[in-house]
């Protein structure tokens, strides 16, 4: 073998358990991604997904996971490969596997720069542009101009139904889970639940998300009481270019610090009906859509 040869190496793909968490948080970490233990427990506990390990040193080397919404749409997240095993193939092994646990699901993701060229090759389509905002929430003047109310369990169903109108899926347990470890808030015209938000503890702080509402000042009346709530505390946002929030929540003290590149596959599927009378305004995740 010359010098140059770079040997072989060979990595198994096993079911994520639980037991691989704090192995998939060391790699999400090498990425420099904020997410906690608790994240990542979250997460699993509503997907399906897979690990990549060395067959030599049994070190995880890759994740990918795999979250259903029903039969309607899931979303491929957690997509992530060890620096050194990269351009060896492995992270479209990953999404191979992954896509077959999918089944016939339509598939939604967010991607980076360099993760888009992989993508595109297996049949996602670009449909948008997602923003992240994020920043020690500062004070903030409100007007009482909307019905806000915090949300108690009686407003489950009517939250479960505004999020599947935006979302066009049945996010039901992702909802429930988020109710067990967060807050939500409501939205109300003429006495009507119109709107919603939810705010969790994610990754440096917490996360407002997702955001459903009929337009953008119902958005902004659920998003800005939880700033006004929260002074000097790590909010995070992730919105997308086409609800033009970006601008107001960078005046609110949320700046604009990345985000990626909202695909779907098959790309026929990119929106609920134009009809539906309320509006994603921010995501859950970029993960968990």
């Amino acid at each position: 073998m010359s010098k140059n040869t770079v040997p072989k190496r060979t990595a198994n793909c096993l079911a994520f358990e639980s037991k691989f968490l704090k192995d998939a948080l060391a790699l999400s970490r090498q990425a420099q991604w904020p997410h906690r233990l608790e994240d990542w427990s979250l997460n699993l506990a509503l997907s399906q997904g897979l690990v990549a390990v060395d067959a030599e040193s049994a070190k995880v080397v890759g994740t990918v996971l795999m979250t259903p919404y029903g039969e309607d749409a899931a979303t491929i997240n957690m997509v992530i490969v060890d620096e050194g095993w990269r351009g060896q193939g492995l992270g479209r092994r990953l999404m191979d596997e992954a896509m077959a646990l999918a089944g016939n699901r339509p598939l939604r993701l967010v991607a980076t720069t360099d993760g888009l060229p992989l993508y595109e090759k297996l049949g996602f389509r670009e449909v948008g542009t997602v923003l992240q905002h994020q920043g020690e929430a500062g004070p903030m003047l409100l007007v009482a101009a909307e019905d806000v109310v915090s949300a108690g369990t009686d407003s489950a169903a009517a939250i479960a139904a505004l999020d599947r109108q935006a979302f066009g899926a049945d996010r039901g347990l992702l909802l429930e889970r988020f109710a067990e470890v967060g807050s939500f808030t409501l939205l109300r015209r003429n006495g009507t639940p119109v709107g919603f938000a939810a705010l969790r503890d994610f990754g440096r702080g917490q996360v407002i998300g997702p955001v459903v509402a009929p337009d953008a000042d119902g958005a902004k009346a659920l998003i800005g009481p939880i700033i006004a709530a929260n002074p000097g505390k790590f909010l995070r946002v992730d919105t997308t270019a086409d609800t033009g929030l970006g601008p107001w929540l960078a005046d609110v003290g949320l700046r604009h610090v990345g985000g990626g590149i909202a695909m779907r596959r098959p790309a026929s599927t990119a929106a609920p009906p134009s009809a539906a009378p309320v509006s994603t305004f921010a995501l859950a995740s970029q993960a968990l859509g």
